[in-house]
């Protein structure tokens, strides 16, 4: 990247402050050496950096690129029977129950090549990238036996190789329980979740461990066996808690110091205040709650005034939440959970990047910080959450590869 000053612009900084959205209007910045060297009104720029090439943004928006802290968008096959079953009544859990769900997308992804899963997942992230993702999440879960698990976290380094994106993986064997397990949970927890947690750890392939916690999938008690291993480990842990039932599993996981809880639609007001001690961050999954259609909303109000960070993400998987667009996340978010867009865009920089314990690097535009910005075809922020369908970006301010 050409160091450069950029001018006529409004910078959303993302800096918590007094100013929504850290908002620097008639905003100027300077890149030098891939890092912002400085960032204020056109008025103060400092002479030294006169010599510098300058561009003019023509008054659009600049944002910190955006996150996606949580997708499963390495997998084969589609579910879209089960969409089809869904909109006639059957729930969620009655489509498991019939062996269809997470298990009908082991199946496939058991039987697709790696070439095969890459080449599929490419195509999610690349609707993702062009939206303005910098980071994904990528989870394994779909292959529920040792060497399919390790398989699907390979194939996510390998998206950051072949595309300008930063990757980070995480352990989900404890998904749901594969057939040839059946009544034998224990066992599966000790020889694929964990025996392969340790063996994925040793091959530097882990970036944190998750886990179902749900009533057809795993127990609290279940998972903090795992979190017991990962712990031991050195991984950072977190989980998908209280999406259909309250299974007290976002109380487990601040028990764990866990970096994040997922969906949560059904953790109680009750509880909130305990789990808010810990310092993890709450991602809500909007696409999930739409596509099943539920009903039961997450505590935003208490969350807030418990000063719980927020995350959103899409969640992207087959399943439950089949989408590639964190711009359409981030409307879902403001309409279904009456988020606020700036909620939203912390969701998607700030909190995002909590999430998955990159805050040093991404999440807020600051000088000293590398630079990784997004240029929108925008006027204000509030805008990345009222428009939907397409991008707006213009361009994104970044070193060719940011993995």
């Amino acid at each position: 990247m050409q160091d450069s000053v950029y001018t006529n612009c409004s910078v959303a900084t993302m800096v918590q402050g007094d100013k929504p959205y850290g908002l620097v209007s008639d905003a100027t910045f300077v890149v030098q050496n891939s890092q912002i060297a400085w960032l204020g009104r056109a008025s103060d720029l400092p002479a030294h950096f006169s010599a510098l090439k300058t561009e003019d943004l023509a008054g659009r928006l600049v944002t910190p690129s955006l996150i996606d802290c949580h997708t499963h968008l390495v997998f084969g096959g589609t579910r879209a029977n089960e969409f089809e079953a869904r909109l006639t009544g059957v729930s969620y859990q009655e489509i498991a129950k019939r062996g269809g769900g997470i298990v009908s997308t082991v199946k496939a992804t058991r039987c697709a090549s790696d070439e095969t899963l890459l080449t599929q997942a490419l195509k999610r992230v690349d609707s993702l990238i062009r939206q303005g993702v910098a980071v994904i999440e990528v989870k394994s879960g779909y292959g529920l036996t040792i060497e399919d698990e390790l398989r699907m976290l390979r194939v996510a380094r390998r998206i950051a190789e072949m595309r300008p994106i930063k990757v980070t993986t995480t352990w989900l064997a404890a998904h749901a329980l594969p057939a040839e397990y059946k009544e034998r949970v224990d066992d599966y927890i000790e020889e694929v979740v964990i025996a392969g947690m340790k063996l994925g750890a040793a091959e530097g392939l882990i970036d944190a461990v998750d886990g179902f916690c749900e009533e057809f999938a795993f127990s609290a008690t279940q998972m903090e066996v795992v979190f017991k291993a990962a712990k031991a480990l050195g991984l950072p842990i977190k989980l998908h808690a209280e999406q259909l039932s309250d299974q007290k599993g976002a109380l487990l996981c601040a028990r764990y110091n866990g970096l994040s809880a997922d969906h949560l639609e059904y953790l109680a007001d009750t509880d909130v205040a305990e789990f808010s001690g810990s310092g993890a961050v709450a991602v809500l999954l909007p696409g999930a709650f739409y596509t099943l259609k539920e009903t039961q909303l997450p505590p935003i109000q208490n969350l807030r005034e418990h000063k719980v960070d927020i995350a959103i993400a899409t969640d992207c998987n087959p399943g439950s939440s089949p989408i590639s667009s964190i711009l359409t996340i981030m409307n879902m978010a403001c309409i279904e959970f009456s988020m606020t867009p700036e909620e939203a865009l912390a969701g998607v920089t700030r909190n995002a990047a909590k999430a998955l314990n990159l805050s040093d690097q991404y999440g807020v535009i600051k000088q000293g910080r590398q630079c990784d910005l997004v240029v929108w075809d925008l006027e204000h922020p509030a805008e990345l959450s009222y428009w939907v369908g397409g991008s707006p970006m213009f361009k994104r301010l970044a070193k060719e590869q940011t993995s």
